[in-house]
């Protein structure tokens, strides 16, 4: 059943130091205009298609737009193995790295926005034991 949930994250509690040290973060606007700028660019990467975001992608297109380097590749398998991952997960995996390279601006799904897909899976095995 958790296979059917894209994102899961865990808000960790902060400690008063890091609150108090006053670290600047990245605005509001300035995250707005991330997601603006990845939603255009998934408009324009689908556009003769009937597609409006990564999650809209299926099987077929994964390979297409979501298509992996070798060392990826190597992350995603040893993921795959290690973690128990079902298909429809690491099909998940696929478009949330997708998106989070949109978010990044780079045209190509790099190793640091698979693994932090594949962290977006991990909570659910610490919950629910999976």
């Amino acid at each position: 059943m958790q296979d059917r949930i894209d994102i899961c994250v865990e808000a960790p509690r902060i400690a008063y130091e890091e609150l108090a040290e006053g670290k600047k973060q990245e605005s509001s606007a300035m995250i707005r205009e991330r997601v603006f700028l990845a939603r255009k660019v998934q408009l324009k990467r689908y556009e003769d298609r009937r597609i409006l975001t990564n999650s809209m992608l299926d099987v077929s297109e994964l390979k297409e737009f979501c298509d992996l380097g070798r060392r990826e590749e190597l992350l995603m398998r040893k993921a795959f193995v290690s973690l128990g991952l079902t298909a429809r997960t690491y099909h998940k995996i696929l478009k949330v790295a997708r998106t989070i390279a949109d978010l990044d601006g780079c045209e190509k799904i790099r190793e640091h926005h698979l693994k932090e897909a594949i962290s977006y899976r991990t909570i659910d095995k610490k919950y629910w034991g999976r």
